[in-house]
């Protein structure tokens, strides 16, 4: 046990320093341009597409932040704003199939998925489901309420004060990285020892044959499911080195991850702003059965017309 335990804490911390190298860096960034022209530039750019999916200007903002930073940004941006409960909705929607973009994405790049795939799912899904949302739903026309959340807000002048926030940002990113990340770690390390994870994976089996995935696929796939892409990257990226996953399934999981992950933490985080999140856990849930089953499809599709062409040549 013990011997499990240091194995898992070597691995925790060796996942939050190499997570850590990005998220540091990308954290303070994004907080120090929220202070210069760029930030806001970026925002006006999107604002004229936001009266197409039901959202007024200043939805801009959480949706911005969202996607560079994590959830916690977009939230605390949503608590600044007065939005009907509707506009809340779509964001979060938005929000829960695109966030943390720079981050999450180069996790998937360490497992071996192309760039332009995880880019083109997420913000195609953030915005199509906006759509389809604005138009289905006529209610939620009363403005939101943000349950127990304080909407405190200081406003720092100077550089120096500006920095200083950033660094404590960065700071904390890394901080609540480490006490996710590493005992999870040390709790997976010692599930793999005592063959527990093994059997898990066996009853994951079944969902991810139904996907199209072989089932040495199952780990990474409950690891991401649980965990998170960012929070969950340690146990995936071990998975696809040990297991062997293919190019092929590792792709399909991460399209389902990148639809519905972290299903607990990134449900439960909309509670306080007052907005359903049942249904938007199984919008989430429901998008990427069916948008997986469909790669998956098409992909099975183009492999057999390859063999096909092959066979005829030879």
């Amino acid at each position: 046990m013990l011997q499990s335990v240091q194995k898992g804490l070597l691995v925790g911390l060796k996942t939050t320093w190499t997570l850590g190298k990005v998220i540091f860096p990308v954290t303070l960034i994004v907080s120090l341009l929220q202070y210069t022209p760029v930030l806001p530039w970026v925002i006006s750019l999107i604002t004229p597409l936001m009266n197409i999916i039901g959202l007024s200007g200043d939805a801009a903002i959480p949706i911005v932040l969202g996607n560079l930073l994590n959830l916690y940004a977009g939230i605390g941006a949503i608590l600044t704003l007065d939005l009907t409960v509707k506009e809340v909705f779509i964001i979060a929607v938005m929000l829960s199939f695109s966030h943390n973009l720079l981050i999450e994405s180069g996790v998937a790049l360490k497992v071996g998925v192309k760039l332009w795939v995880i880019l083109t799912v997420r913000i195609g899904l953030a915005f199509f489901s906006a759509l389809i949302i604005n138009l289905v739903w006529k209610g939620g026309s009363e403005m939101a309420r943000y349950g127990f959340i304080p909407q405190t807000e200081t406003e720092l002048t100077g550089w120096g004060a500006i920095l200083l926030d950033g660094l404590q940002k960065a700071a904390l990113g890394i901080f609540q990285l480490a006490l996710i990340v590493i005992p999870l770690m040390i709790v997976i390390q010692i599930l793999k020892d005592l063959k527990w994870l093994a059997v898990f994976s066996k009853w994951m089996a079944p969902v991810t044959r139904m996907l199209g995935m072989k089932e040495n696929t199952s780990t990474t796939l409950a690891a991401g499911l649980l965990f998170g892409l960012a929070f969950g990257a340690g146990v995936m990226i071990q998975a696809v080195k040990e297991d062997g996953v293919s190019r092929k399934d590792v792709t399909l999981a991460f399209i389902f991850l990148v639809a519905c992950h972290a299903v607990v933490e990134d449900t439960l985080i909309f509670i306080p702003l007052g907005i359903p999140v049942l249904p938007l856990l199984l919008i989430r849930l429901g998008v990427a059965i069916v948008l997986t089953l469909a790669v998956g499809y098409f992909w099975r599709k183009a492999d057999l017309s390859k063999r096909k062409e092959a066979t005829y040549e030879h």
